[in-house]
């Protein structure tokens, strides 16, 4: 419990009288990230996290690797060892193409942190010539990927909502 000479949290004292502000006092419009910000954020992560859920409604999240274009995702099964060809991503995505992707920042610095996440609908390219775009655009960002270079399916997010939270 805080004292009558207590700080206010950063957000709240620094926010202009009158501001937008959450029950916590902070100022919402300060923390939010435009789609421009969140898009170059999201561009310049190397790791981001996967959710998808069946026809069961169960989540299901994974880390990837992928590649920004426009409003297009690209995430590609590469040559990583994996347990079965046989992918629940790529099942959930068959049953259920509705995703997300997250991309955050932690630091113990918490004025660094920050998140975006992508909601969209998602397909599975599976014909090599359809695949060759998405692949050279992950070979570009990944060197892992120049060197043995993917032959997919490829998992294609059309993005339709972007948002994000930074701490400052």
């Amino acid at each position: 419990m805080r004292g009558a000479g207590a700080r206010r949290p950063r957000a709240q004292a620094d926010a202009p009288a009158g501001a937008n502000r959450t029950e916590a006092g902070c100022d919402n419009q300060l923390v939010r990230l435009n789609e421009t910000e969140a898009r170059a954020r999201l561009t310049a992560a190397r790791v981001a996290r996967l959710a998808t859920a069946g026809e069961d409604g169960q989540p299901y999240l994974v880390p990837v690797t992928f590649a920004v274009d426009d409003d297009l995702i690209y995430i590609t099964v590469d040559h990583k060892p994996k347990t079965t060809v046989k992918l629940k991503r790529l099942r959930n995505i068959r049953e259920n193409p509705r995703v997300a992707l997250l991309a955050d920042h932690y630091d113990d610095d918490w004025d660094q942190l920050w998140w975006v996440r992508v909601d969209g609908w998602a397909s599975i390219v599976e014909d090599s010539r359809a695949v060759a775009h998405p692949i050279d655009s992950l070979a570009e960002r990944y060197e892992q990927y120049r060197a043995v270079r993917p032959v997919g399916p490829v998992i294609v997010i059309q993005a339709d909502n972007w948002a994000g939270w930074s701490s400052t």
